[in-house]
């Protein structure tokens, strides 16, 4: 295939595989390829393998002319790096809980000043909490800097160390109104300022490949790089452009809620406050505990059953319960001590109703979300991610949520939204909305059935009471 159109290259760095597209200017994909990531990531990672698993997929992608410029996306996480940017231990991934018991001893007062301004409702690791650990582990005289695993990639490429404002604003130390760096707490804290890179908007230029990161990935030297940002941030970015009349739903293993504000203080409480991809907004929202993964769970344990056998399953599941929270529940409720349990299971039920209670918990944990985020439960839902490709799972979250669900054409819309953002990066679009409308991204419009609905108002509260009471305590 000829891919002589000009175009960008946008990588998705997950955390089972990173997949990379080449797409022209007028936004059709040319390529694409994935690469598994062998050492996988789960609360650690090998960080050295990250420009490993990205070099492998590039090259493979073979773009035979100089693209116009290169955008990374990747999950959120921490890696402390030496001056030259080789890892000094094993990176972090978003449970990573090294360095948490030494911010749990903050005093009150700071550790409120400190949320408030990091636009957290809760402690969590990260790498605030990383860089603290270092201490005890011998390894602050090595430090560099602490990165997220996209800036350390764009680091490596580039030799430019810089972090976008929203992986910032994971760190903890980040005031998400100003986009800048918390002086007074990191000195608070004890934490060198130069351990943090500047930070830049994920539309800027940061750089451009250099001889090594050619040889690396294969693409020309020279090629311009736009900084990015953390995955789902960067599909949510996509899918609202600027609007905040809806709220997007990025569903994988886990279900990534965000809306837009144009205030930080507008946003309700057990919200992550985030700098949005759109300049001068912010996203109110948040990463909920296992959905996908834990309905994928117990599809593991059940057996596989298909989409018209777990559509026949009447609401409710004749009584059966499921809660998801196989890790602990984060957004909206942040109580990393839950886990996940079984409620009224009988003889009568087989995998089917098994399978079905599971989905109805995961749609049951993003209406608890969504109702935060939107109480007069008047915006639709912009629905997107792996979960989003089943039409059974996309009416059956019409119906759990009461609300219209509009269902992306393309549910990758992490690459998208990294190739998004490389397109605005070079200024071949105005903004993230005429960037989606470039790229062809659509929805259709899945509606609620108001017989199920109803019936779904009356099993999510006996889900909400019984999940009060116990049932998915730690």
């Amino acid at each position: 295939m000829s891919t002589s159109e000009p175009a960008v290259v946008a990588v998705d760095v997950g955390t089972s595989a990173v997949r990379s597209g080449l797409f022209g200017l007028s936004g059709r994909l040319l390529r694409s390829a994935r690469v598994p990531r062998t050492a996988g990531v789960g609360d650690l990672f090998d960080a050295a393998e990250l420009l490993a698993g990205v070099g492998a997929s590039l090259r493979e992608l073979a773009a035979d002319s100089r693209p116009r410029a290169l955008c990374v996306s990747a999950h959120i996480g921490s890696v402390a790096v030496d001056a030259r940017l080789d890892p000094v231990l094993p990176g972090g991934g978003w449970s990573d809980t090294r360095g948490l018991d030494l911010l749990r001893r903050i005093p009150d007062a700071q550790r409120a000043a400190l949320l408030a301004s990091a636009g957290r409702p809760a402690l969590s690791g990260g790498a605030a909490a990383l860089a603290l650990a270092l201490g005890g582990l011998g390894l602050r005289e090595r430090v560099h800097a602490v990165l997220s695993p996209k800036d350390l990639l764009v680091a490596q490429l580039t030799g430019r160390v810089s972090s976008d404002t929203v992986d910032a604003a994971y760190t903890l130390v980040s005031d998400v109104r100003t986009r800048s760096w918390q002086d007074d707490a990191l000195r608070f804290l004890g934490l060198p300022g130069s351990w943090f890179a500047p930070q830049v908007e994920p539309t800027a230029v940061v750089g451009e490949i250099h001889g090594d990161g050619a040889r690396c990935t294969g693409l020309p030297e020279g090629t311009p790089v736009v900084s990015g940002g953390p995955d789902g941030s960067v599909g949510i970015g996509l899918l609202l452009g600027d609007n905040p009349s809806g709220i997007a739903d990025v569903a994988g293993t886990t279900d990534v809620l965000a809306r837009l504000i144009d205030d930080p203080a507008r946003a309700r409480s057990g919200a992550v406050v985030n700098p949005a991809m759109a300049p001068e907004m912010w996203t109110a929202g948040g990463a909920t505990g296992m959905t996908g993964g834990a309905v994928a769970r117990w599809r593991a344990l059940a057996g596989a059953v298909d989409d018209d056998r777990l559509a026949a399953v009447p609401a409710g599941s004749h009584g059966l319960l499921i809660f998801p929270s196989l890790s602990g529940e984060r957004f909206p409720r942040w109580r990393p001590e839950a886990r996940g349990a079984v409620l009224g299971l009988g003889s009568d039920h087989g995998p089917a109703e098994i399978l079905r209670a599971a989905q109805e918990g995961a749609g049951f944990t993003v209406r608890e979300g969504a109702d935060l985020l939107d109480p007069d439960r008047g915006l639709p839902l912009l629905f997107a991610g792996g979960s989003a490709r089943s039409t059974h799972v996309a009416q059956l979250r019409a119906d759990t949520l009461g609300r219209a669900v509009h269902v992306a054409s393309d549910p990758d819309v992490t690459l998208l939204g990294a190739a998004a953002l490389a397109l605005v990066g070079i200024g071949e679009v105005r903004d993230l909305d005429e960037a989606r409308d470039r790229l062809g991204l659509t929805f259709r419009t899945v509606e609620p059935r108001e017989r199920h609905t109803s019936r779904y108002d009356e099993v999510f509260a006996r889900w909400s009471a019984a999940r009060e009471s116990g049932g998915a305590a730690g």
